[in-house]
């Protein structure tokens, strides 16, 4: 009997871990946390502020559809929106909604990987940025190119979307029993 009690006890170990990982998939603490920098940080805070402002708070039930361009809404001046950059076919222009694909692809980055988040429409610019790396981007424009992603998972999660001088930051968090996770 000796001999066996070290298998038994690094099965049981094993098992416990795997049971562990297996009924928390979502994720460790049940927050996801992803932020991506500024590349020029004196035009992008008004754009980027209106931006996570309607975002933040956002809660996607099991079942919904987020959509970008449904919260965030159309980019416009009376909305506080102002020209910057935006890439239209691969060149840069003047336009408005400039600094929304950074907040979408954070957003993006944050979402992919939990279990039961199903990415429904997302678009890649097709060309280099200063802020994540080619292929991990996710543009937008309003009436035209959306970022959907469907809440699969087993609870309702919420948004909260914020910008400083440097970084855009996203966090998404699970809903327990009405209460957030954080």
């Amino acid at each position: 009997m000796k001999k066996y009690i070290w298998t038994i006890i690094v099965g049981a170990i094993l098992l416990i871990l795997i049971a562990y990982f297996y009924f928390n998939k979502f994720n460790f603490s049940n927050e996801i946390d992803y932020n991506t920098q500024k590349l020029d940080t004196n035009i992008d805070v008004p754009k980027i502020t209106v931006t996570c402002e309607e975002i933040n708070g956002t809660v996607i039930k099991v079942g919904e559809e987020f959509s970008f361009n449904k919260i965030a809404g159309n980019p416009t001046p009376d909305r506080g929106y102002k020209e910057a950059g935006i890439i239209v076919k691969g060149k840069l222009e003047k336009g408005y909604g400039g600094g929304n694909c950074q907040v979408s692809t954070t957003i993006y980055n944050a979402v992919k990987e939990i279990e039961g988040i199903e990415i429904s429409e997302r678009h890649e610019h097709g060309v280099e940025l200063g802020y994540i790396e080619k292929g991990k981007d996710s543009t937008v424009v309003f009436d035209d190119l959306d970022l959907k992603f469907k809440n699969n998972t087993q609870n309702d999660i919420k948004l909260y979307a914020t910008t400083t001088d440097t970084k855009v930051e996203i966090k998404v968090v699970k809903i327990v029993n009405e209460q957030t996770t954080l």
